[in-house]
């Protein structure tokens, strides 16, 4: 092929991945918008009138039952979209869009412990697809569009770009990224988080004021070597808590499935456990996202930046957030992870000496990290939401949350690329999911026939 030859197709592939992009960045970014603005809309309502929580259980039958009517292969979820890019098959159908928001914003009406991201990567899958069926693209480009799909919704709904753009990446196979669909992906998500920002969103501030300290000569430094270490102590114990969460949803879910079989009526006992719990606790704090709070000094992601001592408030939102999730509340993870790892930051910081806005910070992004498998896309995060001074100690947490949290997560379609240590038997190739039903003597056998 001759250079102009060359040049001509380079430039076809560009207006055509342009016409592509943009209109996926538009409609995502948009749709982000409108998501965030009800969520606001539908959480004030809720706080100024308390009582609709007792209708939470109808809410959610209400809900389970769209899906069982409406449903089909959006029931899949998330799990859907990185299935649908592992192996391309009946595609991701465009009503999962509007059903997961719809579900998501009824789930925060009632006051479900849900979070937001979900539902932004559903959004953003659900439209790729769309376009992808329109424009009869190639199962390679499919996948690639299904990519951009997921960054362009996690980059809107919180506001990081780059950190959408790594975290599609990163979210596929454990170890492994496809760097050659970088500009693609990071452009779809740049737009989207543009578009939602134009449509007058504005995203959560958070501060952390802790700038390092002088060194021994009375230079400036940005990392302390005790620090360091108690950092990588609090890192130890946000993997640990992004495992039990993990696991904890894995479990309950499939106790909740033989105890309900009818998956619409599922909801009903999630919201009556969270009835309960909020009587038992006399308190609304762990309800809906938590970001905020409406009472000075109560729990929220925000708070948990000051130098107010929150000692269980992690713990009480793990409860609440795995009991609806498990039931099938429609929403997401990763606000209540933001919350729980924060909250433990929060708790942990006075223990272990750190700065409490630090510590809140490190465990904001690593217990998503290891939840989600994605350290990478989570110090980028960090980077983005509070700054790049304190990247070393953010890094640290992500990493080591990462290795501890195991081979478990909550994107079940997640393919081990590379196991996280050289002592695992876990084959690469194999999704999170199947590693639950094998038995461990198979699984080394078929590890020592592999090396």
């Amino acid at each position: 092929m001759s250079s102009k030859a060359k040049l001509l197709s380079a430039l076809r592939i560009v207006l055509l991945w342009t016409a592509l992009l943009i209109p996926l960045g538009l409609s995502v970014g948009s749709l982000c918008a409108f998501f965030l603005w009800a969520l606001k809309a539908v959480t004030d309502y809720r706080l100024s009138h308390p009582s609709i929580l007792f209708a939470l259980p109808i809410a959610g039958v209400g809900v389970g039952l769209l899906y069982y009517w409406c449903g089909g292969k959006a029931e899949g979820g998330n799990n859907l979209i990185i299935d649908e890019i592992h192996k391309p098959g009946g595609g991701v159908p465009l009503r999962m869009a509007p059903l997961v928001l719809l579900g998501t914003i009824i789930s925060h009406l009632f006051g479900a412990s849900v979070g937001r991201e979900g539902t932004a990567v559903q959004i953003g899958g659900s439209i790729a697809g769309g376009i992808a069926k329109l424009f009869n693209l190639s199962p390679q480009s499919t996948r690639l569009l299904l990519t951009a799909g997921i960054a362009a919704g996690f980059g809107a709904v919180f506001g990081t770009p780059i950190a959408g753009a790594i975290f599609a990446l990163e979210v596929l196979a454990l170890g492994e990224l496809n760097y050659a669909a970088l500009l693609p992906v990071a452009a779809a998500s740049i737009i989207a988080d543009w578009v939602c920002h134009l449509w007058g969103i504005h995203h959560t501030a958070y501060h952390v004021g802790f700038q390092g300290g002088s060194a021994q000569n009375g230079s400036f430094f940005h990392t302390n070597a005790l620090l360091f270490i108690k950092v990588c102590l609090a890192s130890i114990a946000f993997g640990l808590v992004s495992r039990c969460f993990a696991r904890s949803i894995q479990f309950l879910s499939s106790t909740f499935k033989k105890l309900c079989p009818l998956p619409w009526l599922r909801p009903a006992i999630g919201g009556l456990l969270t009835i309960l719990l909020v009587e038992i606790l006399g308190t609304r704090d762990y309800l809906g996202l938590g970001v905020t709070s409406p009472l000075p000094d109560h729990p929220s992601i925000v708070n948990f930046f000051t130098l107010h001592h929150y000692t269980w408030s992690w713990f009480f939102k793990l409860i609440f957030t795995v009991t609806a999730l498990s039931t099938g509340f429609k929403g997401g993870e990763v606000t209540p992870l933001f919350f729980i790892g924060a909250g433990l930051g929060n708790a942990l910081a006075p223990l272990l000496n750190v700065p409490v806005d630090l510590l809140a910070g490190i465990g904001f992004v690593s217990v998503f990290a290891g939840a989600a498998n994605t350290p990478l896309a989570c110090t980028f995060m960090a980077v983005e939401l509070f700054g790049a001074t304190n990247i070393v100690y953010y890094a640290a947490g992500c990493f080591i949350a990462y290795i501890t949290s195991g081979h478990t997560g909550i994107y079940q379609s997640q393919i081990i690329g590379y196991p996280k240590n050289i002592w695992s038997n876990l084959l690469a190739g194999r999704t999170l999911r199947d590693t639950h039903n094998l038995p461990p003597a198979s699984i080394h056998k078929t590890t020592s026939q592999h090396e």
